[in-house]
């Protein structure tokens, strides 16, 4: 059996029956990084026993390392873009792959392998598979053509991950840096996976971040669900609360 929960944001617990797996980690909150929805998960030492973590990218809400220490067990293995190892092994854990697009590691019983993104710093997505299943967790990309090859790699997703709040930066004109609602529902039609879980959508700069900083939709779970029904009907949508666990 699969099953999902989601954490926060785009952290989100991956359970291959019984072999758990953790996604960009993101366990606590700045003056200009709120969270925007209750965490499934107060502090690391809460999580369960993992089989491995993987983080896309190094962005303090996707890789919240300083909060990761709590977790006790350091010899938990890591995935990891290019890059970050060195930062992750500061922080106490002692293994740590980085993968580049394309390149597999093994977390436990677990097989991830790196996939493409593009967000302005080096970054990539992941397709992760055991006990039958498999899953793309799309971090926070943009939609670019390169995710396309996903769909021929794997043409037998049960779940798709994918960030929906488009996301753009206003002091560098609001330059746009994570898909939006409507592109998430074309790469669904495009990977066509049973089940599509929208992430990354309740963020908030805060108060004054928001009107100065960031630019994002906050309600792109809903309209990812109305794109997805016109652009990619085969596949069901299903928008989870944080700490409710959805089974396929």
């Amino acid at each position: 059996m699969l099953t999902v929960t989601r954490v926060v944001h785009a952290s989100v617990l991956l359970d291959f029956g019984g072999a758990k797996i953790l996604t960009d980690p993101w366990l606590s909150e700045t003056r200009f990084y709120r969270q925007g929805e209750p965490r499934a998960f107060a502090t690391a030492a809460e999580l369960p026993e993992l089989a491995g973590i993987v983080i896309s990218h190094g962005h303090y809400d996707h890789c919240d390392l300083d909060a990761l220490i709590a977790y006790p067990d350091k010899s938990v293995p890591f995935a990891v873009v290019p890059g970050l190892a060195k930062r992750v092994r500061a922080a106490g854990f002692t293994q740590v792959v980085e993968l580049a697009p394309w390149q597999s590691t093994r977390l436990g019983p677990v097989e991830v392998t790196a996939t493409p993104a593009s967000h302005g710093i080096p970054e990539v997505t992941f397709v992760l598979r055991a006990d039958g299943h498999t899953v793309f967790f799309g971090a926070d990309t943009l939609r670019i053509a390169e995710l396309d090859e996903i769909a021929r790699r794997y043409p037998d997703l049960d779940l798709a991950l994918l960030p929906v709040n488009g996301l753009r930066i206003r002091p560098v004109l609001n330059k746009q840096v994570v898909m939006d609602a409507t592109e998430a529902a074309d790469l669904t039609r495009v990977l066509r996976p049973r089940v599509a879980v929208p992430i990354h959508y309740a963020f908030s700069s805060g108060p004054l971040g928001d009107r100065v900083i960031t630019k994002g939709d906050r309600a792109g779970a809903e309209h990812f669900r109305a794109a997805a029904a016109d652009l990619a009907p085969q596949s069901t949508v299903q928008i989870l609360p944080t700490g409710q666990t959805f089974a396929l």
